[in-house]
């Protein structure tokens, strides 16, 4: 990934932050037939190796488990707040006129061989795991074993399960860190101004993201 030196995050913490945040990564991999991408919800174990390790399930039927080259890195690419910047929000247009539309976003991308790991008790904790972590603040979480047991095995069956030992991982915060302080205030207060979560997310990131790292 392009990384300038004021957008790079190498701070593990808040890469896992943004991992945990927004669990549905974009896996990637190498097989016979070229290139193949599936969106895929994942739980990150940051205890289990140096950079921490990657847990989902595919379908079955789905050929990425069975194509995939394992003599490649295979990529997972999770994606934080976005939003497009007008340069009308810039300070800098009234004064020089000299600015140009860009993307804020926020990104992490995760590397490392994958494994396929067909064991039925692996993807029952595996599934466990993926639920407890998004059900786990509701006011009356869903639990697997709420389910038949039967049915719960016969959905199990249909599913294969991959692990990626993160052997490296890259964070990217382009959040106006190369603007002037005035044009940042600027499209501070021009998604402020905006509908929706997207724009009020990444409003907080350019407000405290002026200095490298600032996402925190």
């Amino acid at each position: 990934m392009y990384q300038p030196e004021h957008h790079r995050e190498d701070d593990p913490g808040v890469q896992h932050a943004l991992i945990r945040a927004h669990p549905l990564g974009l896996l990637v991999t190498a097989g016979k037939d070229g290139l193949e991408a599936n969106p895929i919800p994942f739980v990150l174990d940051a205890a289990a190796g140096p950079k921490g390790t990657l847990r989902g399930h595919l379908a079955r039927a789905n050929r990425q488990w069975r194509d995939f080259d394992a003599s490649v890195e295979a990529l997972v690419v999770f994606q934080g707040a976005e939003a497009y910047i007008t340069p009308s929000w810039y300070a800098t247009k009234a004064e020089t006129g000299k600015v140009v539309p860009t993307w804020n976003y926020a990104m992490v991308q995760a590397y490392g061989t994958l494994r396929v790991m067909d064991d039925a008790d692996w993807l029952r904790r595996q599934v466990d795991a993926l639920t407890q972590a998004r059900e786990s603040a509701r006011a009356e979480p869903w639990q697997v074993a709420d389910a038949p047991e039967p049915f719960v095995a016969a959905m199990l069956r249909g599913i294969v399960g991959i692990e990626i030992e993160i052997a490296r991982i890259e964070g990217k915060w382009k959040v106006s860190q190369n603007r002037p302080e005035a044009d940042r205030k600027g499209v501070v207060a021009g998604l402020g101004a905006e509908e929706g979560a997207a724009a009020a997310a990444m409003a907080g990131l350019v407000e405290a993201g002026g200095t490298k790292g600032g996402a925190r």
